[in-house]
């Protein structure tokens, strides 16, 4: 009986060892300083661990290709991404989509943005194309979405234009620290999203005002939620579970309403990103046609083989549609 009161025992630690042992590091993308998105995601990381008995980490780096390379490493095996970088994870990191953000407001979408002081001449995205050698631009994270990848198509590919040459200076930085330096008139003009416009207007109503809307862009898919696909089945198990029932006391609200008024999680997939694919593509191809120091017969394979890429993408488009 003593014998096996002892196994019974130390098979009770073993288990408890196990639990304890497994670990996940959750990457956060660098849209705001590491402090500021440790307070907004810790009460959410914090819920996780408990619902889930694994011990997450979170994991901030000072940009978005950090994250990435960590998910690539295995030194991320879960992470919040923008949809471009999800891209580049599930491509080069052993990514998988397997969830979704959703607003408060029910949408599963946001915008990407310009932005200028109030104060600034320039009103509109015809004032910017006209005046660019005047202008000091902010770019978003190069793998940010609404930062760079959607206006890099939508506001500069459609214009033939090169923001590191167009404009009389053009920097790189997260939507908080873009967001800052139109406030302060330390750049004429820069991408950002609703997203971040929303939290200033809930957070700092004086500030939002002094801010204007010079271009917006169509919808973009909701954030997506990435994991590494060699996680156990059992963890994915465990974390989609969470992510898919977390948002349903006023307890969950609060503090999905305190990261950027989101409402919860939908199950998403990788098909989520072949929009972004699409625009990728699309950015590259007018690249190569605008290209005058390109050989013509070159430029015409290269311009083949990206229309046959975008015909397949579509078809992959209307099966998932």
């Amino acid at each position: 009986m003593k014998l096996w009161k002892s196994l019974l025992a130390g098979a009770a630690m073993l288990t408890a060892l196990a639990a304890h042992a497994e670990e996940i590091n959750f990457g956060i993308i660098s849209t705001d300083s590491s402090a500021a998105l440790r307070q907004r995601w810790q009460p959410l990381i914090d819920d996780m661990q408990k619902a889930t008995g694994i011990k997450i980490t979170p994991f901030f780096a000072t940009d978005y290709s950090g994250v990435i390379e960590g998910m690539r490493f295995n030194k991320v095996q879960l992470a919040w991404f923008g949809n471009k970088a999800a891209m580049d994870a599930v491509d080069r990191a052993q990514g998988e989509v397997f969830a979704k953000i959703m607003y408060a407001d029910g949408s599963e979408g946001y915008y990407s943005l310009l932005i200028a002081n109030k104060a600034s001449p320039y009103k509109t995205l015809d004032d910017v194309l006209k005046n660019g050698k005047k202008i000091d631009f902010g770019l978003g994270d190069p793998e940010s979405t609404s930062g760079t990848l959607v206006p890099s198509y939508y506001v500069f590919a459609k214009n033939n234009i090169d923001p590191k040459t167009f404009f009389k200076s053009a920097r790189s930085s997260n939507h908080g620290a873009n967001l800052m330096a139109v406030l302060n008139k330390q750049v004429d003009v820069a991408t950002n999203n609703t997203e971040e416009l929303d939290k200033l207007k809930a957070q700092q109503p004086e500030k939002y005002n002094q801010i204007q809307v010079l271009w917006k862009s169509p919808l973009i898919a909701s954030d997506p939620l990435v994991w590494r696909r060699d996680l156990p089945e059992a963890t994915k198990t465990k974390l989609r579970d969470f992510f898919l029932n977390y948002g349903k006391d006023a307890h969950e609200k609060e503090v999905l309403k305190n990261i950027y008024n989101y409402g919860g999680f939908r199950a998403s997939t990788n098909a989520q990103l072949l929009p972004i694919r699409q625009l990728e593509l699309f950015k590259q191809k007018q690249k190569i046609e605008s290209d005058a120091n390109l050989d013509a017969d070159k430029k015409k394979v290269q311009v083949a083989e990206i229309d046959a890429k975008l015909a397949a993408l579509q078809q992959q488009v209307g099966k998932a549609q």
